[in-house]
């Protein structure tokens, strides 16, 4: 099958069609997935939910990270019946949308990320924040309720570095996005390097406007991309293209 676009060199691959058809002609297995799929949360006419495709994904990789609202897990958790959850990640923006005057501005989505196979046998990259002045040491005790789970104390370094928290703070790309469900890179970029290897393989079956591929390559990751809709097909070829350099 031939792709829509592709830059060998980095081992970028984009395809145009529907997931469900496209990845399992592929026969092609990734390190990681990160899906973000419609919600079906609204009456627009893109945001229908590809029924099945988790099970698809499922034959494809053992890891995968997938956005949503709490409410598009619940409504279709038997088709994550593939998977296990290891841990969720809340994306927090700098605002949001309201689809009912009633009730709090969400102003967050959910990031789930599942897994196949033993947890042992997962790749996974402690994430930690960026590294600070140190300004202090101090040994501190764990609290009780960690019970015989390393117990005991450990080195507190001031301003060293800090596993990451499930809150990431990532402003939205409100007035900048090409698709309107764009991810910015910096929700996308941990989880990347969190669960996929250097040089390792990310699949993204709903490209939309490119950020995983764009993550990914950043990242000194290779990835393939299916997009169903051509418009922006056409927007993730441009946006990749512009990353990649002439030859000499």
């Amino acid at each position: 099958m031939d792709p829509y676009w592709k830059d060998e060199d980095a081992g970028l691959y984009l395809y145009l069609g529907d997931m469900r058809e496209i990845l399992p002609a592929l026969d092609v297995q990734a390190d990681l997935i990160v899906a973000d799929p419609p919600y079906a949360e609204t009456s627009l006419a893109w945001d229908r939910w590809p029924d099945g495709w988790p099970t698809i994904a499922a034959a494809h990789t053992t890891s995968m990270w997938c956005f949503g609202s709490m409410r598009m897990f619940l409504d279709r958790h038997d088709q994550f019946s593939d998977w296990r959850l290891s841990q969720d990640v809340v994306w927090e923006k700098h605002n949001g949308s309201g689809f009912a005057a009633d009730r709090f501005k969400r102003v967050h989505e959910h990031a789930l990320h599942w897994y196949r196979g033993e947890w042992r046998a997962q790749h996974r990259d402690t994430p930690t924040t960026a590294d600070a002045t140190k300004r202090a040491v101090r040994r501190k005790q764990r609290p009780t309720h960690t019970g015989d789970i390393s117990r005991g104390a450990y080195l507190s370094e001031d301003g060293g570095p800090r596993l990451m928290r499930s809150v990431l703070q990532v402003r939205s790309m409100h007035g900048r996005a090409t698709h309107p469900t764009e991810k910015p890179l910096g929700i996308i970029d941990p989880l990347i390097r969190y669960s996929c290897p250097p040089a390792g393989l990310v699949l993204d079956p709903f490209a939309g406007s490119g950020s995983t591929l764009d993550a990914a390559r950043q990242s000194g990751r290779r990835a393939i991309g299916i997009e169903a809709d051509e418009r922006y097909c056409e927007a993730v070829a441009r946006r990749l293209s512009a990353l990649t350099l002439p030859a000499a």
